[in-house]
């Protein structure tokens, strides 16, 4: 396993620990204070630990062998599981919580033990910083110094960009829902927590979307990111064989990279068939050697 997934795999299992806790006490003090807020959150929690588990599953599946019907094995696997969680991000979390949410503006409910739900999300506060800070460890490992935002638009670890936004999302429920709380108890007002419930919707959904629509990129097909792009340019035409390069094509396959090179080789017009397809077989070892991710390479030698 590369280094990126095994950053990826430890960026789940944390927040996998960590949000099962949470969907425990969740559930508990929900059911104690009759808090909307609170069964938001727990509901929150536990569609978060469905889904890092389906990324796991996704990862699992994704080192499938190649075969005939496949040729380049399952690696892209990983963004399809990656959109099921953000859909379920969208709709077991975001929508259900607007939904009750509204049923709470409705129908109100008034708060019973709050201070008990408060101690519930100040706890969850914790363990929910502890899982986004283990993400965010992994991610400094493999964003080379980007800001977070940059990263999080360039790159293509589908696993650990949705586990990041869980993370944020989760973080972000979690302070609205300690606020709507503490609001209401301290007025008599349910209002602020049927409130509450709604704008931690809200967040979910806004998160979710803005995964789907990275994730999206992944499904349709996106290049390498960008600085992977110009390195392999930059390999290509250092190397004796290469007069030229005509073109590069890179297409992320998972953790995994395609590459297709069109290039016009030096002394092709003096040398063999056989020396040419030779040549060109030692710069495809040579860039396999430098660039482990690139499984796939598909060299074209041609003339401008």
């Amino acid at each position: 396993m590369s280094a990126g997934k095994e950053g990826s795999v430890r960026a789940i299992l944390y927040a996998l620990g960590a949000n099962f806790g949470i969907a425990v006490s969740k559930f508990g003090a929900a059911w104690w204070t009759n808090s909307g807020s609170m069964l938001a959150e727990a509901i929150h929690s536990t569609a978060d630990c469905v889904n890092q588990i389906l990324l796991l599953l996704g990862m699992k599946e994704a080192t499938r062998p190649e075969s005939i019907d496949h040729p380049l094995g399952h690696h892209r696997v990983t963004y399809f599981w990656s959109m099921i969680v953000a859909l379920l991000l969208f709709f077991m979390g975001g929508a259900f919580s607007v939904y009750e949410g509204v049923e709470r503006l409705r129908h109100p409910h008034p708060l019973e033990n709050g201070l008990v739900a408060l101690l519930v999300l100040g706890v969850a506060v914790v363990l929910e910083a502890f899982s986004l800070a283990g993400a965010m460890r992994e991610i400094r490992k493999v964003a080379r110094g980007k800001p977070f935002l940059r990263w999080f638009r360039e790159t293509r670890e589908s696993e650990l960009m949705v586990v990041a936004g869980e993370d944020i999302a989760a973080l972000a429920g979690l302070t609205l829902a300690f606020c709507a709380v503490a609001a209401a108890l301290a007025t008599g007002n349910p209002l602020w927590d049927a409130l509450g419930t709604i704008g931690v919707g809200v967040v979910l959904m806004v998160i979710a979307v803005l995964v789907m629509v990275e994730v999206k990129g992944l499904i349709v097909g996106e290049s390498a990111s960008p600085e992977l792009r110009a390195d392999i340019q930059r390999f290509v035409a250092a190397q004796p064989e290469v007069a030229e390069v005509l073109n590069v094509i890179t297409l992320a396959w998972g953790d995994k990279v395609v590459i297709a090179v069109k290039a016009r080789m030096a002394e092709a017009e003096r040398i063999s068939g056989a020396q040419l397809v030779g040549r060109i077989n030692a710069v495809e070892a040579r860039m396999q050697e430098r660039f482990p991710a690139a499984k796939w390479v598909f060299f074209e030698p041609d003339v401008r």
